[in-house]
């Protein structure tokens, strides 16, 4: 072999990057940075005042910690309550949304039927509208019924906060079902009942999964219609906290209490961690 092949032959090789040919992604650190300063730091600051006992400015942390705030607070009786309702709520909604929801949201996916685009957009009016002023609106009715500091007046209007979630999402799943395994089901002699349980469904799963927790999550943090329609007989923890801060201007109280509410909603996403993550996520929005 001559120098000239040689060196075409060099020249021909594939380059491999090295450390120093990388470039730094600016743009993409940036955004990160900003991220972490509007939703990482706050919560770090609520997570702190938790366990301060006293935190004077200027002082980057606080001079003295303690479980002072907790004691006082986990002794309260309707800070259990409260917890145990929200709960309670935001399983029956999410129960409730499904069951009336899902099958919505598969006729809206695979029937044709007279005004369909209509009422499948209808259900996006209730995000339209300035929120308290529909409330407001619901709630005079509901005054009426006797519905009204009930629970389940609370639960019906929280269902409706989750309309738009649990059909626009499940929708988009049974669109991008594959049609040819269902065919092939049918092909091979299963019912539309079945081929739904073993075919349909199993593709679906995932992002009616990621609604359903979405909408248990929105539902235990909702908080303008349990207040409005459910005050003052039935207290969920948003609402209580907002009336702990209110009755008692401590900063550790709200930061205790806030810290209370993450941990339902930690748990849940810590439970559709790999769900949320599965390829089988983004195919049902068809991706």
């Amino acid at each position: 072999m001559t120098t000239a092949d040689l060196t075409l032959a060099a020249r021909q090789e594939p380059t491999v990057p090295t450390r120093k040919t990388k470039r730094i992604d600016w743009l993409g650190l940036a955004i990160t940075l900003a991220l972490g300063i509007v939703v990482v730091v706050p919560l770090v600051v609520v997570a702190i005042w938790a366990f301060a006992e006293v935190w004077r400015y200027p002082s980057i942390l606080p001079q003295e910690f303690g479980l002072r705030f907790w004691e006082a607070t986990l002794s309260r009786p309707d800070v259990w309550q409260a917890m145990s309702l929200s709960i309670r709520l935001s399983l029956t909604v999410t129960l409730l949304s499904a069951v009336i929801c899902l099958p919505a949201a598969y006729a809206f996916a695979r029937l044709d039927f007279p005004g369909r685009n209509l009422l499948f957009l209808s259900f996006l009016a209730s995000h339209a509208f300035p929120k308290f002023g529909l409330l407001v609106a619901i709630a005079s009715i509901f005054l009426n019924l006797g519905l009204v500091s009930t629970f389940w007046g609370v639960v019906l209007i929280q269902l409706v906060g989750t309309l738009m979630m649990m059909i626009w999402i499940p929708v988009a799943a049974f669109q991008n079902v594959d049609r040819a395994m269902e065919e092939a089901a049918r092909d091979a002699g299963a019912g539309p009942l079945r081929v739904f349980w073993s075919v349909s469904l199993p593709q679906a799963a995932p992002t009616i999964g990621a609604a359903v927790l979405l909408s248990f999550v929105g539902t235990f943090y909702e908080t303008e219609g349990a207040w409005l329609i459910g005050a003052p007989e039935i207290r969920t923890m948003p609402v209580l906290m907002i009336t702990f801060i209110n009755n008692q201007i401590v900063v550790q109280y709200g930061a205790v209490l806030s810290v209370l509410l993450w941990v339902p909603s930690f748990f849940a996403l810590m439970f559709s961690r790999r769900l949320v993550g599965s390829s089988s996520f983004a195919k049902g929005f068809g991706v």
